[in-house]
């Protein structure tokens, strides 16, 4: 398979394996992803997705199949099915239950930067590169695609992105937020997620996404969660370790 998900611990990798076309996505691979997304939500075990090159050192995505693409450009059916794969698989990557990290190491293009936009996080190398090309292709990003950039980096950045096609150093990317951090490998921040309370992780991911979504305000189902946590087992367990001054085992 091109596209794969490999457990590790509590850690499952989504490995996007396609070396010999820059780890470009066809249609089977958006077909491919929302079944991998499913099976790492079901897994009882995991508390974390990382997005990332399954061949270390060489790009992380080059986007979409431009030869696919270019097959297929007078058949409608066609496009409008790659659309639809393409679509379903940012919306159910930016709403994942679990928190989700792309590890960016070389080349990240067009929809392989939209792979990584749907993520919570953003690890990059020094070697990456980032960039979003539809202008130099006659092509239209998805407007959900636009928001997560958008709601990253801010619209005059993601205007400058989107209208000069350009790419952006790992250090520019950081510079003005499209990255979380730029490490040789995102082990630091995986330990750091771990060790987290995935309760607390889980809903602060699921309030994040409501305000990206545009509530303002706390509605009766934020304010029970909120309430809720206090009689939780996470709170009894990290208010206990902080009282005897050791590190918090949080269960599942």
């Amino acid at each position: 398979m091109n596209v794969r998900l490999e457990i590790e611990g509590r850690v499952g990798h989504l490995l996007i394996d396609r070396a010999d076309k820059r780890n470009a996505f066809d249609m089977a691979m958006w077909e491919a992803l929302p079944g991998l997304l499913d099976e790492a939500a079901a897994n009882p075990d995991l508390r974390l997705v990382v997005v990332r090159a399954a061949e270390p050192d060489g790009a992380f995505c080059a986007g979409a199949d431009i030869r696919e693409l270019l097959a297929n450009k007078d058949d409608a059916g066609w496009r409008a099915a790659n659309q639809r794969a393409i679509n379903r698989v940012q919306y159910e990557l930016a709403r994942h239950p679990l928190p989700t990290l792309a590890f960016i190491e070389g080349d990240c293009i067009g929809g392989g930067c939209g792979i990584a936009l749907a993520c919570d996080l953003r690890v990059a190398t020094d070697r990456a590169r980032f960039g979003i090309t539809p202008a130099k292709l006659g092509l239209v990003y998805p407007l959900h695609d636009v928001k997560l950039l958008t709601d990253l980096v801010g619209p005059g950045q993601a205007k400058r992105i989107l209208y000069t096609g350009g790419l952006l150093s790992a250090e520019e990317a950081l510079r003005i937020g499209l990255v979380e951090t730029i490490a040789h490998d995102p082990a630091t921040l995986i330990e750091q997620l771990l060790a987290a309370s995935p309760h607390s992780i889980r809903e602060t991911k699921r309030f994040v996404r409501r305000v990206l979504d545009g509530q303002a305000e706390d509605d009766a189902d934020t304010l029970r969660i909120f309430a809720e946590a206090f009689t939780g087992p996470d709170f009894l367990e990290g208010t206990s370790a902080f009282v005897e001054k050791r590190k918090p085992e949080f269960g599942k």
